[in-house]
């Protein structure tokens, strides 16, 4: 690797004010794999990679101990049986395909259900601490829709716990981890990968990273929303942009998850999530009256009910005006013993101390739905997650096929583990099998002059106050709810954006350069929010988290993907057919919660 270092251009308009002849500092990087982002799936596969002796590197714009990993809570799923011997791969996958409302791609559900226990044997080898019986046996809790207790945990740290264990076997293999990096474009030639460009948050530095190999593992794109449980810059739809404009597809961007529980107050964590096992555990949900309203909307398995239920049922609470005064409901944990709350769900109490110093073993927690997760992603291969870009793999969040129209809780753990070992093997393969890697001068020079460009930008247009746009119309016009007139307004008000955009001004100051990447936040949550508003608008039914009022009743006609692109619009993919053994596992019925809280 070497410095190299470039001349600013006097010529480029508005380039003496912003950089003038300053040398702008070059870092020039070379591996045979890329990966970019440094959440759990990114490390799972850069570890892969490196366990196999082939060179890789790993950037992420957040810290890596920081990373949305770190926030899940809930639990990890394998059919592991150690708590109800009945248990298997195939009703795993069975629960998984009836809960994606029969949008998840069956391959790709086989793949992670059968390579889950070798997921959490992996995490045990790197030093992950699981809750376990007195006999030495993991614990395993029920989780809404799961037939049996086949959610793993580590009190409600459960993601943070594996971040961390990720983080150590990757510093045991000296992994190059480059924190604070911000990608702003693939380099492509001849439609193939070779490699990377961006920024160092912090001062500016250019990163030019050629790789035979790129895995793409930058989350999705629940940023958008209003109410969220990201932070503020991370899932803002960067996997969604670097992908379509190397050429890649989306897959079912539409189809959001809302998580039924994130905190109101205060705004600077509005959105944060109160971890599912809190219901799971025993809470209760009231609204304002003081009615346990899940009563009427699935009185078998009232809070245990899958998430896309309860946000539902709580949107509607709130909508017909038996909400809270902030425009809430009530989850009360307070009836539990002390003891159960302070070891079972820890981060909670912590959580709601820090923010609202409320004591959760004493009343209740006032929550709203919030933007949780994107099921849909990156159109990729179902079985080892390649792109329709040759060398670019996508797994994470930044993927779609596993969840549909309904995630399991507890899924997406195991999937970054599963698809984070295959998709490392599958760059590995391909890196070795390359016989030359193309390069394109005319890409690295785009890449050079998007940047370039945006700082030279001295528009009247805020960035950040147009990213509130987009979140206030993604929050009115897509959110839990949604129709044909509302998803119309929503894709005008945008438009409206995207022409402002082009008077945006960018300011870098002492503090870094968090404004440049702001503002490539802004091109990817743009366009993100245009492939999730065509893809609502192209399904006009009612299925799992997409509410569509004016089509209230399920379709069978689109039991189908909804695949996106700038080129195509909205069409419509084939699902294939479950295995047999499989769907006969799936029940009729609802699943009954009798005994699957005992311990």
């Amino acid at each position: 690797m070497h410095w190299t270092y470039r001349v600013g251009d006097p010529n480029v308009e508005g380039m003496s004010r912003t950089q003038g002849n300053a040398r702008i500092r070059e870092h020039a990087l070379s591996t045979s794999v890329l990966v970019i982002g440094t959440g759990g799936s990114g490390l799972r596969a850069a570890i892969e990679v490196a366990e196999s002796g082939v060179d890789v590197i790993a950037v992420g714009k957040r810290q890596k101990d920081d990373a949305h990993t770190s926030l899940a809570a809930g639990g990890i799923n394998a059919a592991l049986a150690t708590m109800d011997p009945e248990d298997s791969w195939q009703q795993h996958a069975a629960d998984t395909i009836k809960e994606s409302y029969d949008l998840a791609n069956p391959r790709t559900v086989e793949i992670v259900t059968q390579g889950a226990e070798q997921g959490i044997a992996d995490l045990e080898r790197y030093g992950m601490d699981f809750a376990k019986e007195d006999d030495g046996r993991i614990s395993q809790r029920f989780f809404g829709a799961h037939t049996w207790r086949r959610t793993a945990f580590a009190g409600d740290y459960t993601g943070l716990e594996i971040q961390r264990a990720l983080i150590h076997r990757s510093a045991e293999l000296d992994i190059p981890i480059l924190d604070t990096v911000y990608i702003t474009k693939l380099l492509t030639a001849d439609g193939r990968i070779f490699g990377a460009y961006g920024f160092d948050l912090v001062d500016g530095t250019r990163y030019r990273i050629h790789a035979d190999a790129v895995i793409l593992a930058a989350g999705g794109h629940n940023r958008i929303w209003r109410r969220t449980s990201s932070r503020r810059d991370e899932n803002t739809g960067d996997s969604f942009r670097l992908a379509v404009e190397a050429g890649g597809r989306l897959r079912d961007a539409e189809l959001v998850q809302f998580h039924p529980s994130g905190i109101l107050e205060p705004e600077n964590a509005a959105g944060t999530l109160v971890s599912e096992a809190a219901r799971g555990e025993g809470g209760i949900l009231r609204n304002a009256l003081g009615e346990r309203f899940m009563e009427r909307y699935d009185p078998e398995r009232m809070e245990l009910s899958t998430r896309d239920r309860v946000a539902l049922a709580a949107y509607t609470e709130i909508a017909e005006g038996r909400g809270t005064e902030n425009g809430g409901v009530w989850l009360d944990v307070s009836h539990l013993p002390r003891e159960t709350i302070m070891s079972r769900l820890p981060r909670v109490y912590q959580t709601l101390m820090e923010t609202q110093m409320l004591d959760i073993t004493k009343d209740p927690i006032e929550i709203a739905p919030t933007a949780h997760y994107s099921m849909g992603g990156v159109w990729v291969d179902p079985v080892d997650h390649s792109t329709d870009v040759e060398g670019l793999w996508a797994i994470g969040e930044a993927s779609s096929g596993l969840h549909g129209a309904n995630r399991l809780g507890g899924n997406s753990l195991i999937e970054l583990l599963v698809f984070g070992r295959i998709v490392g093997q599958s760059a590995i393969a391909y890196s070795d099998e390359l016989e030359a890697q193309v390069r394109s001068q005319e890409s690295l020079a785009e890449a050079r002059a998007e940047i370039d460009d945006l700082l030279a930008s001295d528009g009247a247009e805020n960035v950040r106050a147009l990213q509130r746009e987009v979140r206030n119309l993604m929050t009115e016009h897509a959110g839990v709810v949604r129709d044909e007139a509302g998803l119309l307004a929503g894709l005008e008000k945008l438009a409206a954006i995207e022409a402002r955009m082009a008077d945006v001004g960018i300011h870098p100051d002492i503090a870094g350069y968090s404004d440049l990447a702001h503002a490539f936040d802004l091109r990817s949550s743009v366009l993100a929010a245009r492939a999730t508003l065509e893809s609502a608008l192209e399904r006009r039914e009612t299925r799992g988290c997409h509410n569509r009022s004016d089509y209230p009743e399920l379709d069978p006609e689109l039991t189908v993907n909804l695949v996106w692109s700038p080129a195509t619009g909205v069409v419509r993919e084939t699902i294939p057919a479950v295995d047999p053994e499989v769907a006969a596992l799936m029940h009729s019925g609802e699943i009954s919660v009798e005994g699957k809280l005992v311990e």
